[in-house]
């Protein structure tokens, strides 16, 4: 296909250049209704390219096809089967894929590693979790996707699961063997789903992750604005094989997504592939190389130290890493990243990635060069400087990797939808949790519902909160107290 084109970008050319008059949403008619504080902050051009996809962006009945070429362009680019693009972002995605491969009460078998959009997939969808255990690593309290050993295991224990889904990479940059999970999935004759929100750059440079249609994935979730140049909440799912059909994936889209999609969020989309076919490797050349010097020079400041490749990558760990998420340990400034990454933000105007009780990350693009990689460059070395008045003694007791695996006691919708009660969280050990309890980010959950609560996750939310933890979903963001399933009497 020709890879030049942008049917989106042209269509919205077009409108704009034909001097259309809507009498359709959206109601600020291009801006013209729009405060002129509001147009003064957010641009006119924001506004004049807000249009409708129908009625608008293309005629009434979608005759021009401007959205279905563009998710054929993207396809060709990357070499899936079939593209589809969403304004949802991938949260909504992974849900689409999930309910295409299994239905309620049905087992999928999930890495236990998973965002906390595939568990509120779990709990819309009545779908019965089969957890698969990440590969932990003690020393550096980390989990690593699971291994392929782990999804063979749970297939010879749960045959009748529809399918498997896999996280990759993590929010910590690290990647599985998805070639190996692949083979496992299809000896069993099931499709792959590959949640890989952070990966939407792996297809466009030989030296980045192997991404997930290479690797032989049926359906993949990526991210576009995450590590891409898409707008917030732009998503693409891709297909390929005939273990998932399209026509079932489009439905499912079809069900959860929205009918008043972003034509701003096309539009974005569609520069970006050809963005990245036109540009992408050299673009890549550059970040890459720009990621090696940040590297080096972060290694160089006291107190520092350095997670990539060669900490992160090996037997019983990960398969691969992306070298542009940039993870640094600061443990031996007795220091937790949440305080550093507050401390940077305040006197630096710098925004990490990953803040967690013992890292801080900054995530490298494209978009990157040596003004932005400087500034943060002079941040961590402040920072260094500043670490002895950062430590607070108030370690987060983090249990061991057996000490964070719950039991799934009852189905997520069962837990969530079932009668509650908020109790005091030094009461809730052995109680069955009806919420999410995630650290955000990376947004995984400590615990979902329908998971008994132990002692040792609930020290380690609690100790974590008062070290600066982030817990936004839970009802008492505090963890004071905890939603749980009530218990008859």
């Amino acid at each position: 296909m020709d890879q030049s084109k942008t049917p989106v970008l042209d269509a919205l050319a077009a409108y704009h250049e034909s001097g259309q008059t809507p009498f359709t949403p959206p109601g600020h008619k291009q801006g013209r209704g729009a405060d002129p504080r509001v147009r003064a902050v957010l641009g006119d051009a924001v506004f004049r390219s807000d249009v409708l996809a129908s009625s608008g962006l293309d005629d009434r009945t979608f005759s021009h096809g401007v959205v279905e070429e563009a998710q054929k362009l993207m396809a060709d680019a990357v070499g899936a089967d079939h593209a589809f693009f969403s304004t949802c972002g991938s949260s909504l995605s992974v849900k689409s894929a999930m309910l295409s491969v299994a239905g309620p009460h049905e087992k999928l078998l999930v890495g236990r590693d998973a965002h906390k959009s595939v568990v509120s997939g779990l709990i819309l969808s009545g779908i019965r979790p089969v957890w698969v255990d990440p590969q932990w690593d003690p020393e550096r309290h980390l989990a690593h996707p699971p291994s392929a050993e782990a999804f063979a295991a749970a297939f010879a224990e749960h045959p009748d699961a529809r399918g498997a889904l896999v996280t990759t990479p993590t929010p910590y940059g690290t990647c599985s063997d998805l070639g190996a999970i692949a083979e496992v999935c299809h000896r069993n004759g099931k499709p792959l789903i590959v949640d890989e929100a952070w990966g939407a750059h792996l297809p466009f440079h030989p030296d980045l992750p192997t991404w997930a249609m290479d690797a032989g994935a049926d359906v993949c979730v990526t991210s576009v604005h995450k590590m891409g140049s898409g707008l917030e909440q732009s998503s693409v799912f891709h297909l390929q094989g005939d273990l998932v059909r399209p026509e079932v994936l489009k439905s499912r889209e079809d069900l959860l997504g929205t009918t008043s999609p972003s034509v701003l969020v096309y539009a974005a989309l569609d520069g970006w592939r050809r963005q990245m076919v036109e540009h992408g490797k050299a673009l890549y050349d550059d970040a890459l190389a720009l990621a090696a010097d940040v590297r080096e020079r972060i290694a160089g400041i006291d107190g520092l130290r350095l997670q990539g490749r060669e900490e992160f990558c090996g037997p019983g760990r990960a398969a691969d890493m992306d070298p542009l998420q940039v993870f640094v340990d600061i443990s031996a400034w007795e220091v937790t990243g949440y305080r550093a990454a507050d401390w940077l933000r305040r006197h630096h105007r710098i925004n990490l990635h990953v803040a967690d009780q013992r890292r801080i990350s900054a995530q490298l693009t494209h978009a990157d060069d040596t003004e932005t990689t400087g500034a943060l460059l002079a941040g961590l070395t402040d920072l260094a400087a500043h670490a002895p008045q950062l430590r607070t003694g108030q370690p987060v007791d983090v249990p061991s990797p057996s000490g964070l695996r719950l039991e799934q006691a009852a189905l997520p919708r069962d837990a969530f939808f079932g009668p509650t009660e908020q109790v005091p969280w030094e009461q809730a050990e052995g109680r069955i949790v009806a919420e999410m309890l995630t650290p955000y980010p990376p947004g995984i959950p400590a615990a979902l519902p329908g998971e008994r609560l132990t002692k040792a996750v609930l020290r380690y939310l609690r100790s974590g909160v008062d070290a600066g933890m982030v817990v936004p979903d839970a009802v008492d963001t505090a963890v004071t107290s905890v939603r749980v399933v009530r218990e008859d009497t």
